[in-house]
């Protein structure tokens, strides 16, 4: 009867510590593998150089046409009223060249931004799976998702340093 018990106990207790192991969640910092990742960093500084480049060149643009402007409300007086409107007709036209070009750069950006993105997330799929299966692991949590966890659930580290071996940069160009 005690070995009856015994085993009873031992199996009990087995399956309990196995059940309430394999039931925790664990959880990773999306945004911070996003911005902390060797891939991640490379695309982010990539697309903070092109965004300061073509802000800094249509800024350039922008002084230019300020100093026509001015030029062409001094000349007002002297030139023709036919020859001014035409001046503030190409100057409005340049205007709106320059505001569709400042669109067409962030829109540029902010398709680049959301490939590195989906490129990202298609290589760390594979891998958290397979830390997953390692580490017996049911379920993975984004952390912006989570009120409150235990740090030794945090699996980020551990997720970024298997993405960094797999994946050094991403191709936005």
């Amino acid at each position: 009867m005690r070995v009856y018990s015994f085993f009873i106990l031992f199996f009990l207790t087995i399956s309990f510590y196995n059940y309430s192991k394999a039931e925790v969640p664990s959880y990773l910092d999306f945004k911070y593998i996003l911005n902390s990742s060797d891939a991640g960093k490379k695309a982010q500084d990539f697309l903070k150089n092109k965004l300061e480049k073509g802000l800094t060149d249509i800024t350039k643009k922008e002084k230019n046409i300020l100093e026509e402007e001015k030029q062409i409300i001094s000349q007002k007086k002297i030139i023709s009223q036919e020859e001014y409107k035409k001046k503030v007709s190409n100057l409005r036209n340049k205007v709106s060249s320059l505001q569709k070009e400042r669109n067409e750069l962030l829109e540029t950006i902010a398709k680049k931004r959301s490939k590195a993105k989906e490129t990202l997330l298609k290589n760390l799929n594979p891998i958290v799976k397979e830390y997953m299966i390692k580490n017996n692991i049911r379920m993975v949590i984004d952390k912006k998702n989570i009120l409150l966890a235990d740090d030794k659930l945090d699996i980020t580290k551990e997720v970024i340093a298997l993405l960094n071996k797999k994946l050094n940069s991403i191709n936005l160009k």
